[in-house]
């Protein structure tokens, strides 16, 4: 059976794009009958960002709730909070004392925002350390990554490596899983949806705030009655990803012909997410609102995950005569 690994950042409240591109394929992973999966909210990392105890309190229990939300099987599969096994920081100071400078300073995460080293904190440079501790401490097999996230498990495997040749076999060296058909989803404004950028739609919000969310989606100027160019319109890019191929089919139609607004596309957008999502909504709310619930589940997979870290950990204390 292969062990499946994969993180999300509780940096906001997961949006569309965290569901498309990375919820709902990592949960089909996880169906398969020969893969166990380790799924967990990486909410150390997102203190790189997040500074605000309470934010980051509600953003972590809101990913939780998305993941559940979307039948994230907690029984087969293991669920937890990065924060909630210590285990990992020890394990980063390890690799920390093995990983070369020019490789961390070499990493995305840290050149992307080098020229202004007053906002880069220690923790951002080692973030691939970190990434690289949830990942070999739980003996994953795959990885799946976004194209973005390819150089960090390289690196991955790279720390991982080194270990392997300095203390002898310790670690299982992941591989990336990497779906060259997963597609930018855009964002209100048309750039990659994501958090950073404040173009993001939270499926989750009241039926009102999304509406209102869904109709700020830039378009361009063009009158009601003039054809349209579906391919050049952020709506339709957003509609398109989400409704069956007669639907799609039928919107392109309409704008190609004229005499039908962006408000109205727009509307059907809405009704769109409302209707395709509208269990998921359902048991969002339910999570939100029985914390206990959300935290029961929490903790029985952080009580899983604590095992096997536990037992990798003990392997490299040995290595390392500690």
């Amino acid at each position: 059976m292969a062990r499946i690994l994969t993180g999300i950042q509780s940096s906001g409240r997961p949006h569309l794009g965290n569901i498309l591109g990375a919820i709902l394929p990592a949960i089909a992973l996880s169906k398969d009958a020969d893969n166990e999966a380790f799924f967990f909210i990486a909410d150390l990392h997102s203190l790189t960002t997040i500074k605000d105890p309470k934010q980051l309190c509600e953003n972590t229990k809101a990913t939780a709730a998305a993941w559940l939300a979307f039948g994230l099987d907690t029984q087969k599969n293991t669920f937890y909070r990065q924060s909630k096994i210590p285990e990992v920081c020890e394990l980063t100071w390890y690799l920390n004392c093995i990983t070369p400078f020019p490789m961390l300073a070499n990493a995305h995460s840290f050149k992307d925002k080098s020229d202004k080293l007053a906002d880069v904190n220690a923790g951002l440079f080692i973030y691939p350390v970190l990434m690289t501790s949830d990942i070999i401490g739980y003996n994953a097999d795959f990885v799946p990554v976004g194209k973005d996230q390819k150089q960090h498990l390289e690196m991955t495997r790279d720390i991982a490596s080194s270990f392997n040749r300095m203390y002898g076999e310790t670690f299982v060296v992941p591989k990336p899983i990497i779906d060259e058909r997963v597609m930018t989803i855009p964002g209100t404004d048309g750039q990659k949806m994501s958090k950073s950028y404040g173009n993001t739609i939270d499926i989750f919000l009241p039926d009102k705030k999304l509406r209102k969310v869904i109709m700020s989606i830039v378009t361009d100027s063009t009158p009601i009655e003039a054809p349209k160019n579906p391919d050049n319109d952020n709506v339709f890019a957003l509609y398109k990803v989400l409704a069956s191929n007669t639907k799609v089919s039928e919107m392109r139609a309409r704008y190609v012909e004229g005499n039908y607004g962006y408000g109205e596309a727009k509307q059907a957008l809405f009704e769109l997410i409302l209707s395709r999502f509208q269990n998921e909504r359902e048991a969002f709310k339910y999570y939100i609102s029985n914390p206990v619930e959300l935290e029961k589940r929490l903790q029985e997979g952080e009580a899983k995950a604590r095992i096997v870290i536990r037992e990798v950990l003990s392997r490299v204390r040995k290595k390392l005569r500690y």
